[in-house]
């Protein structure tokens, strides 16, 4: 609290500022947020790397892998040829496993599904070749077509 000593008469009744004066404390402020500011880029390190550049590698098809597709009504497809959607569990696993004891190596499954199929329908596919065992199964996309439009 502050007093105004200038007006401050003897007999006149002393008046007291009530009000808070906030300019120290937007001082003090101001002073700890541009130490703050200095001492931010200080403390946080990073680890010197030199990450990689992006680069495309063509996908080589070998005869030993499968291909299986799922189109946008969720038929299912072995190597290009339909799969019964209502024995699709037992057959499709029995010939996932067919193909892996007939190999040598084990075989990759590349999955093509369609860009509207359900997650359900592809989901069967991967439950499937985790119950033959297979080790490897990768999704075959589009490339991304980067030109000057599409930014």
């Amino acid at each position: 609290m502050a007093v105004d000593v200038q007006k401050a008469i003897e007999h006149e009744e002393d008046e007291l500022n009530v009000s808070i004066n906030t300019t120290p404390l937007v001082d003090v402020m101001l002073v700890m947020l541009i130490i703050f500011l200095v001492t931010i880029p200080v403390i946080v390190k990073t680890v010197p790397l030199e990450l990689p550049t992006y680069r495309n590698i063509v996908t080589v098809t070998k005869p030993e892998n499968i291909v299986i597709a799922v189109d946008a009504d969720e038929n299912t497809y072995y190597n290009n040829v339909p799969v019964d959607q209502q024995t699709m569990r037992a057959n499709f696993v029995d010939a996932l496993k067919r193909a892996v004891a007939e190999g040598k190596a084990f075989p990759e499954v590349h999955i093509r599904g369609d860009k509207g199929v359900r997650f359900e329908a592809i989901g069967r596919v991967i439950l499937a070749c985790q119950q033959a065992g297979i080790q490897k199964v990768g999704f075959i996309t589009e490339p991304h077509n980067l030109d000057a439009n599409s930014y």
